[in-house]
């Protein structure tokens, strides 16, 4: 490949953790996710993070939390392009999807459908902020005060990112982060969840472990501990799950928080130049930027003389060593799995499947790839020829 879709971050600071994580002979959930935790939340201004084993497993603890917590049940407006984890959880903790059309331009969910969507056993919006793009949120927040709707994010691909100078993943209830190898931090396998208020964040750590309370802080109001270890380690105060991240994924996320401007400078030189390319062609759409993304993909919807022709480019591109994926979950009510999904369509899907059938990314990393940019310009541009 001479333009995959991800690139390492890790250096020798990140072996050097790991192996200060073995020296201690303790793998599991401990001081080093802890510490990563506290400087994940102090980062991104948020007043609680919770780490867990993936992104995944971030959508999974904030849709419980709604179930358990919050005695919720009903049906929660979604974008129809975004992950598959983001659509599983929701009918998992026995509530109904309730797919939105996303704008054409911006790939994220359209605020002008979502109140025609909204039914009487609409309980939240969970807006997808895809492929580091931010969504419209203070639309959606008017949204969800006038109609009294929690908020939640899937901000899994969009670390980073910023709407009105606040980031992605902080302006509902809870957000959930993805550190996954092809994302913008990797710490092996690892999510995070940041939300607002201390009880949630208990709930959280609780629901991560088994339904536990040993990790929850002496004054959490979830469950009073009697200072008896050998009683307080095996109460089980929520319906929980085994979620836990490793210590070496904590270790590892402490350092790559070290980098995190230096990945983020990069990635936007990247993007500077990928935005020069591919900007205003008559024959591509790419995506118009909410606030400041941090563009964790470039991703491209054929237009024009190039409409209906995506196989070919593809083939193109992978002949050529230009790794490249579908755009997300394109328009996941074609996938095979929907009918096993409790869900209800709200309006037509136009743009959702104009990214089905025309829609790619390709990656963006922290080092220099505009080589790589260049030859991929090259290619699908002389197709137009």
């Amino acid at each position: 490949m001479i333009y995959p879709l991800a690139y390492s971050t890790w250096g020798k600071e990140e072996v050097d953790a790991i192996q200060k994580v073995i020296d201690t002979d303790m793998y599991t959930m401990g001081s080093h996710v802890k510490q990563f935790e506290q400087e994940f939340a102090e980062l991104f201004n948020s007043p609680n993070a919770v780490m867990v084993n993936s992104g995944s497993s971030a959508n999974l603890l904030m849709l419980s939390l709604l179930k358990w917590k919050y005695k919720l049940t009903g049906d929660i407006i979604v974008p129809v392009v975004g992950w598959a984890t983001t659509y599983f959880p929701i009918v998992q903790n026995g509530f109904k999807i309730n797919f939105v059309d996303v704008d054409p331009n911006t790939w994220n969910i359209d605020v002008t459908k979502i109140e025609q969507a909204i039914t009487p056993n609409t309980v939240a919006i969970m807006p997808v902020n895809l492929l580091g793009n931010s969504c419209d949120y203070k639309a959606i927040k008017e949204i969800c005060f006038k109609h009294k709707l929690l908020l939640i994010e899937d901000n899994c691909e969009s670390m980073g990112a910023k709407f009105d100078d606040q980031y992605t993943g902080t302006f509902g209830l809870a957000g959930s982060f993805s550190f996954f190898f092809s994302h913008h931090i990797q710490t092996m396998e690892g999510g995070m969840v940041l939300c607002k208020h201390k009880d949630d964040a208990d709930y959280l750590r609780s629901m991560r472990a088994h339904g536990w309370v040993r990790d929850l802080p002496d004054n959490s109001s979830l469950y009073k501990k009697t200072g008896n270890a050998f009683n307080d380690n095996f109460i089980f105060a929520t319906p929980g799950y085994n979620l836990r991240p490793l210590e070496m994924s904590g270790a590892i996320g402490s350092v790559q928080l070290k980098k995190w401007n230096d990945i983020m400078k990069v990635r936007l030189e990247n993007t500077k130049h990928f935005l020069n390319l591919f900007a205003n062609k008559s024959w591509c759409r790419i995506q118009n930027e909410t606030g400041e993304s941090s563009w964790f993909t470039f991703g491209i919807v054929l237009d024009g003389e190039l409409k209906g022709r995506r196989e070919e480019i593809i083939n193109a591109l992978t002949n050529a060593g230009i790794q490249n994926r579908p755009l997300a979950s394109r328009n996941f009510l074609k996938q095979p799995v929907m009918p096993n999904l409790d869900h209800i369509v709200s309006g037509t899907m136009d743009a959702a499947n104009d990214i089905h059938d025309n829609g790619f990314f390709v990656g963006n990393g922290s080092i220099d790839i505009k080589e790589g940019i260049n030859k991929m310009y090259e290619i699908i541009s002389g197709f137009t020829k």
